[in-house]
């Protein structure tokens, strides 16, 4: 059964979404992700990605209290990223209710830190965020390219503890274009122990399914569920059958 997990992504405190990562493309959904989680937890899932955008822009965390007002008021389990960059990022966000935290960019530019974090708390709580394009990965929102291969960049923190992979084709994020399916089966050929999570793309349950189908592990969902592509109902009906 894939896991599906919604997207919540801070902006302000309020929910909105982006396309490809730039911030002149935001469109603002709810003003109360409290509210967007509650209607998640209601419908029967069980996980949440939470993004905290203006975290990323200031390279710490900001968003944290609504975090806390989300665990303190669902049952949903939640990964926690944007803008994790210290020891004291990582305890606040532990502190108000993540389960779970991703690093992206900074598992790049200070590998010794994230790997500290790998070390510190183990790889049940450590998600490695991989931002691709054209197979290599991309920091800083997607703005510099790296040389850096994306399976052996992969491999070396699978190495070090890590097993959950957000990988997200820059190219398919909210494009509502499909998701970068040929890219995840060429991912888990060569490391099928990999809790391979799936972002960007999403737009119709056809492609959940298909996802579902290879064997994908888990899948991240914003925008479609936001403009209406995804109904809520049609996830609790996978959930249920599954």
């Amino acid at each position: 059964m894939i896991e599906i997990i919604p997207a919540i992504d801070l902006i302000d405190g309020k929910c909105v979404r982006l396309s490809q990562g730039d911030y002149a493309q935001k469109i603002v959904y709810n003003e109360n992700p409290l509210e967007v989680a509650k209607m998640f937890a209601d419908a029967g899932i069980r996980r949440l990605h939470l993004v905290d955008l203006d975290g990323a822009k200031a390279h710490h965390i900001v968003n944290h209290k609504v975090l806390e007002m989300i665990t303190g008021s669902t049952d949903l389990t939640v990964d926690f990223g944007g803008g994790l960059k210290s020891d004291e990022d990582l305890r606040i966000a532990f502190e108000c209710g993540a389960s779970m935290v991703t690093g992206g960019s900074i598992a790049v530019k200070d590998p010794d830190i994230f790997t500290s974090w790998i070390t510190k708390f183990g790889g049940e709580k450590i998600i490695l965020g991989a931002d691709v394009k054209n197979e290599k990965i991309a920091v800083g929102g997607w703005l510099e390219t790296t040389e850096l291969d994306l399976m052996p960049f992969i491999e070396n923190y699978m190495t070090l503890g890590i097993n959950k992979v957000i990988c997200t084709d820059i190219s398919k994020d909210g494009m509502l274009q499909g998701t970068a399916i040929d890219l995840y089966k060429k991912m888990l050929a060569q490391q099928p122990n990999l809790y391979l999570i799936a972002s960007g793309g999403v737009s119709k349950m056809k492609d959940v399914e298909m996802l579902h189908e290879a064997s994908i592990p888990a899948v991240i969902i914003g925008k479609a569920i936001y403009e209406g592509k995804i109904k809520l109902k049609e996830l609790t009906r996978l959930i249920l059958n599954n």
